[in-house]
């Protein structure tokens, strides 16, 4: 339902900027967004196959120092 030029008031004219304003904000950021999930994936572990997996690691280290009573 087209509105009529008498229809279309400022309201109107404001809300229809800001969401092409939104949308074109979205439209460009998300290229980017995509390149950086892509760069920065973490390094995947490989499960030992017979246990073996713990390791003492810096936060292992400090639930020790901190467990202590």
């Amino acid at each position: 339902m087209p509105l009529s030029p008498s229809k279309l008031s400022r309201r109107t004219l404001f809300a229809v900027a800001g969401t092409a304003g939104a949308l074109a904000a979205v439209v460009t950021v998300m290229p980017s967004m995509k390149a950086v999930t892509d760069t920065t994936a973490p390094a995947v572990k490989v499960k030992p196959e017979k246990g073996g997996g713990y390791s003492l690691s810096e936060h292992v280290k400090h639930y020790y120092k901190t467990a202590l009573v």
